[in-house]
């Protein structure tokens, strides 16, 4: 045991790892079934409203409410205490497939839409929009604090005494989780939330927190599988029924640190491409437009000008005409 964790009997494989064994504190799980529970309700209120709402956004959210009930709810979880497979498995769904998800499901403008804005959801709003004016949030959300942190939460940990000090407990253990999850969600939300937020990014800056982000997994993978030993006290003994060489198990984890990565960052990329692409589109189609408006606008005075200087003869023919016959 750990704490009040108890290890799995059976050697790790797929389908143990996705059997049924609830966790000493299901903290993400409940979180997980609320925030799935929350979204369909609002949906239903809005489409109540007469308004549209995607199914698209839908699916996005609730594969993310299900990917991180999953990976924090089911055996792999308990895996996760001993082998660093699992456990890197874990971070990288927390940090790397969560986030996305759950971003591109809209649920802050979800949230706005479907708020009362009378009585509790009164304060409701004014709370979400406090939050996101506040000076913290243009902090947390800058890319001067949320690369930094990403980094860390890979080298920081995993290449020093934090981690094992940190992972030997059940909070401990809980508490990285929801720090992977915290820290992919501050980096993903500024790349791609069509929501609002304290601070909008160019779309070239957003480009390069992405270019920056995809090679991090990568090299610590490199790391993991090029190491001799074991990097962490943590998985370095395996319970001795489960079979496993600690070595090779840490090897498993740094080729799924530079192999799981990839098809999502490559995935996000492609999600933002096409995103900056509509909004060149936009703001081309919104040039032309200023630019007839301009040239309407332009034409209209020219004609007042011709019609200024047509009627100036006739006003000069007319005071002649006048003067004459007197």
């Amino acid at each position: 045991m750990i704490g009040q964790v108890v290890l799995p009997s059976s050697p790790p494989s797929v389908s143990a790892m996705l059997g049924w064994l609830v966790p000493p504190i299901p903290l993400l799980p409940v979180i997980a079934i609320g925030l799935a529970v929350w979204y369909l309700l609002a949906v239903r209120i809005v489409r109540a409203q007469g308004r549209e709402w995607t199914w698209v956004r839908t699916a996005s959210f609730l594969s993310g409410c299900i990917a991180l009930a999953a990976v924090t709810g089911l055996a792999i979880d308990s895996y996760g205490y001993r082998l660093f497979s699992a456990f890197m498995f874990q971070h990288l769904t927390l940090s790397i497939l969560v986030p996305p998800l759950l971003v591109l499901g809209a649920p802050g403008r979800l949230l706005l839409r479907s708020t009362p804005h009378r009585g509790v959801g009164r304060c409701v709003l004014i709370a979400a929009l406090g939050a996101l004016r506040c000076r913290a949030s243009r902090i947390v959300l800058h890319p001067g604090f949320t690369i930094p942190v990403f980094l860390f939460s890979y080298y920081g940990l995993y290449l020093s005494d934090l981690f094992d000090s940190t992972a030997a407990s059940v909070a401990g253990h809980v508490a990285l989780q929801v720090f992977f999850l915290a820290s992919g969600l501050l980096f993903i939300l500024p790349i791609l939330s069509t929501g609002p937020l304290p601070v909008r990014q160019s779309n070239l800056g957003r480009f390069f927190d992405i270019f920056v982000e995809m090679p991090l997994h990568v090299f610590i993978g490199v790391i993991l599988m090029m190491a001799p030993r074991a990097l962490t006290n943590t998985f370095a003994n395996p319970p001795a029924n489960w079979n496993v060489d600690p070595v090779a198990d840490q090897a498993i984890a740094g080729a799924l640190a530079w192999s799981y990565g990839e098809p999502v960052a490559l995935l996000t990329t492609l999600i933002f491409a096409i995103r900056w692409r509509r909004d060149e589109e936009s703001e081309s189609a919104r040039r032309e437009a200023d630019v007839e408006r301009d040239d309407a606008e332009f034409a209209s005075y020219n004609a007042f000008l011709r019609q200024l200087h047509e009627q100036q003869p006739r006003r000069v023919h007319s005071r002649n005409a006048a003067t004459h016959e007197d």
